[in-house]
């Protein structure tokens, strides 16, 4: 099974690194973003959004490999 991991076109409010992630494992993006932000409240927010920019540089777009 080969699936890249891409950030999403579709299911994106900022840079679609949770809609991506969403739609490669077959998961609902508002819930997942519900789990973010609950995360991000208490946790102090900081790790989590140093993740978020990671994984917004890491991840690419679809289409630009």
């Amino acid at each position: 099974m080969n699936r890249n991991l891409y950030r999403s076109e579709h299911n994106k409010m900022l840079e679609g690194v949770l809609g991506g992630i969403a739609e490669n494992y077959n998961l609902d993006p508002a819930l997942l973003r519900l789990i973010y932000v609950i995360l991000f409240i208490f946790t102090a927010g900081l790790p989590l959004f140093l993740l978020y920019i990671a994984a917004t540089i890491i991840i690419p777009k679809r289409g630009v490999e």
